[in-house]
């Protein structure tokens, strides 16, 4: 029972994750096209929706009582109000909003992370709903749909969080996760986790596509990386995370590199990479079980930190292959050190 409770958990917040994101990226998208400062903007947001997300799960892990996810929808709706009906500067609305970004992915990320019993596949399929908001978000800015329109989306997340809560109250704790090796440091660990996600971070950016010149083409993007997120959780409970970690790591790197041109061999290599997402997730709940939020907070400051460089450098397609392969090779050096063995 607790492990279908987990899997309930991880569909509903699929569908939050979804939403969430379909309203930050309507919004990104709308104010950014509408900006002499393209670059700036999507910077901005990255920086303020995924950074502050480490203190805010802190926080939340240490006031389990406080609903952080109905927190995160208030924000959300005055972001909209805002952008909608008061004219004043748009970067009020923009920083309430990655607040509600924030809040709402660390409800998210402590009640998946909660309710699994150890497994992956409940946050795996938490985190792959962020993919399909994003391309959905993206596209819904290129219509004349009132903004006003999406608040009714934003008010239909709240009894899916209150209903994911009741089965949290069922089986409200982290300690079964035991991925790493006990002779580890868990400060190197952490180190290592931030390291890879910073890998996959920038990857996710620098991957050669240039295959990829149509909408059709870009849903399929990140079709597949949202289904790459979720089987990642998904096989490492059938066949073992550190089988899956490293498998999915080495496979990826020549489909990334070969890709460039045809779809469906890029596309294959980045359902693979993607598998990783979950993984860095547990196994850094596996040396922070007690802050399950603080953990999922240090992931997204990784991604922060593995997109930075897209806004400021641009690098060729050989150096991007050259990057993606030698850190791929470390990245699964890495994995096969502090990960235990799938038997154990």
């Amino acid at each position: 029972m607790i492990r279908k409770n987990g899997i309930k958990v991880g569909i509903l917040y699929f569908y939050i994750h979804f939403i969430v994101e379909v309203i930050c990226f309507y919004y990104l998208s709308k104010i950014t096209n509408n900006s002499n400062f393209v670059w700036i903007i999507p910077f901005i947001y990255d920086g303020l929706a995924f950074v502050p997300q480490s203190l805010i799960g802190y926080i939340s892990d240490k006031n389990p009582k406080i609903n952080f996810g109905i927190i995160g929808c208030i924000f959300l709706l005055i972001s909209y109000l805002i952008y909608g009906f008061l004219n004043i500067n748009i970067y009020i609305s923009l920083i309430i909003l990655c607040l509600g970004n924030c809040f709402l992915h660390i409800s998210g990320a402590e009640s998946t992370l909660k309710t699994s019993n150890g497994k992956l596949s409940p946050a795996a399929i938490f985190v792959s709903g962020g993919s399909f908001g994003v391309i959905t978000g993206k596209l819904l800015a290129k219509t004349t749909i009132n903004p006003l329109v999406l608040l009714i989306p934003i008010l239909s997340l709240i009894p899916f969080i209150i209903l994911a809560d009741t089965y949290k109250e069922k089986n409200d704790n982290t300690d079964s996760f035991n991925y790493v090796k006990e002779n580890n440091n868990p400060y190197l660990v952490i180190i290592i986790a931030i390291f890879i996600v910073i890998v996959r971070g920038y990857m996710g950016y620098g991957i050669p596509t240039s295959w990829n010149k149509t909408t059709t083409q870009t849903i399929l993007l990140f079709f597949t990386m949202g289904i790459g997120k979720a089987l990642g959780g998904i096989l490492s409970d059938k066949f073992g995370i550190k089988k899956i970690a490293i498998l999915s790591t080495l496979f990826a790197i020549p489909f990334l590199c070969f890709g460039d041109k045809v779809m469906i061999v890029s596309l294959i290599g980045v359902m693979l990479f993607s598998m990783t997402m979950a993984i860095t997730l547990e196994i850094l709940v596996s040396v922070l079980k007690n802050t399950p939020g603080f953990a999922f907070g240090l992931t997204t400051i990784g991604l922060f930190l593995g997109t930075a460089p897209i806004f400021f450098i641009k690098l060729t397609m050989t150096m991007n292959i050259i990057i993606i392969v030698i850190f791929s090779l470390i990245c699964a050096i890495l994995l096969s050190t502090i990960l235990k063995g799938d038997k154990s």
